[in-house]
């Protein structure tokens, strides 16, 4: 009586693993699938940004990069050169953050200028 129950909880567990490794296999065929149609989604956004920015790269709204670097530059202690630094970034980025420090977040090619000496070049 022993030997059949343990024979008969073995074939459960076998059924059982077959049962699981079916379902795993399924799953695992569903997600390929999902991810191949996010990878799609995603190369079609790409293709999208892409063809937005060669349209419109070179219409970017013009600002008033002296008004835009006077403020700015308010606070500095150094005028000349915070002019002068903030108004050749503007001219490149067409974009200048807000207040008189900090704030790069707005203005990514503006924070991402460097210099020779690879120092930020943007106040």
């Amino acid at each position: 009586m022993k030997k059949m129950n343990v024979v008969a909880f073995v074939m459960l567990i076998i059924s059982f693993l077959l049962l699981l490794s079916q379902v795993l296999a399924e799953l695992s065929s569903s997600s390929n699938n999902e991810t191949s149609s996010v990878s799609q989604i995603q190369t079609n956004d790409e293709n999208q940004t892409a063809a937005f920015k060669r349209t419109y790269h070179h219409h970017r709204p013009r600002i008033n990069c002296g008004h835009a670097c006077a403020r700015r530059c308010s606070k500095t202690s150094r005028k000349k050169v915070c002019h002068r630094a903030c108004g050749s970034c503007c001219a490149k980025c067409q974009c200048v953050p807000p207040g008189t420090s900090g704030n790069t977040a707005a203005c990514p090619c503006y924070a991402n200028i460097r210099t020779h000496g690879n120092k930020l070049k943007c106040p």
